[in-house]
């Protein structure tokens, strides 16, 4: 948990190939058409691997719910507005609608349940929530892009692009879930990794885009560093806000830990194919660093607050576990 993430490292070896050696001259639209095919197909597959049963379970417990969804889709994004407002020019452009398109994004699934679980809170809940993320994510964060785009002074992708690559093949997905779901749930690991190889491919697409255009030229050492510091702004800030606001609702602790974990979550899966259709191909590969970033980050502080968690759920257990004893009476 502590560590660097394995599908990061391979993230950074893709970034590094695309610098060394970017596809140039008639690969690129080779590899641009790749990557389109791939997004769909990734999709398709999502659509496939989701029960109707998950989707349906995501809408029970509405309360928790509605907190996470709020964190992931108005919180972050309100944050992400008040941050640029205050230091706009802490951060080149591209990179603030990097960091912008990264508060608009659905949360995770593996993360969340599996942090969630370590810190003993409500895996169902997790899961529901996670998955239900992960569903609206598809039709609000091309939303979300337009509108902080537009305030941005910025463009996202067009309708048709997001329909075509993205919407269209998860509802396609769907409607063949009832003959294909079982042999995608057979094969997870599987698709897991041709999940993970579409992103490489989109990502060494999007990076040879901007190294071609001079990327390294234009970004300084020292961005990295600031991007950084802002995205671990933001996890924090959604950390405490989630944490304190859990708590200000009533809800028991385990209920507070799956909307600590599941609203501060950030997709990285789904974020690099979305920036590949939301924005253009030479502004793709500066506008998912602050993504890439931030995932590593949320890995490593969630990791710790886990931990915390942990020994919090086992303490109240002990205290209820006393109160409940029967008295004995000398």
């Amino acid at each position: 948990m502590f560590g660097l993430d394995p599908f990061l490292l391979s993230l950074i070896g893709t970034v590094l190939l695309a610098t060394f050696f970017p596809c140039h001259g008639d690969a690129v639209p080779v590899f641009r058409w790749l990557a389109i095919v791939v997004i769909a197909m990734m999709f398709f597959l999502q659509g496939a691997r989701l029960s109707r049963k998950a989707v349906v379970d995501g809408l029970t417990a509405w309360r928790l719910h509605l907190m996470i969804l709020c964190s992931t889709f108005v919180l972050f994004p309100l944050l992400g507005l008040a941050l640029h407002a205050v230091m706009p020019g802490l951060l080149q452009n591209e990179v603030w609608l990097g960091v912008l398109f990264l508060c608009c994004l659905p949360s995770t699934v593996q993360s969340s349940i599996a942090f969630t679980s370590i810190g003993g809170g409500n895996v169902p809940a997790a899961v529901c929530a996670a998955t239900a993320s992960n569903v609206f994510g598809i039709f609000i964060t091309p939303f979300l892009v337009g509108l902080v785009l537009a305030r941005h002074g910025a463009q996202s992708g067009s309708v048709m692009d997001i329909v075509f690559q993205l919407l269209l093949p998860f509802v396609l997905g769907q409607i063949l879930q009832p003959w294909i779901g079982d042999w995608a749930h057979r094969n997870k690991k599987l698709l897991s990794m041709t999940d993970r190889g579409s992103i490489l491919i989109v990502v060494y697409t999007a990076f040879s885009d901007a190294v071609m255009q001079g990327l390294w030229h234009r970004l300084p050492v020292s961005q990295l560093g600031l991007i950084a510091v802002v995205d671990f702004l933001l996890l924090v800030c959604v950390l405490v806000i989630t944490a304190f606001g859990s708590r200000l609702s009533g809800m028991p602790l385990r209920d507070e830990i799956a909307v600590v974990f599941c609203g501060s979550k950030k997709t990285l899966a789904s974020g690099v194919p979305m920036a590949n259709v939301l924005f253009p191909a030479a502004s793709v590969g500066l506008i998912v660093l602050p993504l890439m970033i931030y995932h590593q980050i949320q890995l490593f502080v969630c990791a710790v607050l886990a931990r915390k968690f942990a020994a919090m759920t086992k303490a109240k257990e002990a205290e209820q576990g006393a109160q409940s004893s029967p008295m004995v009476e000398g």
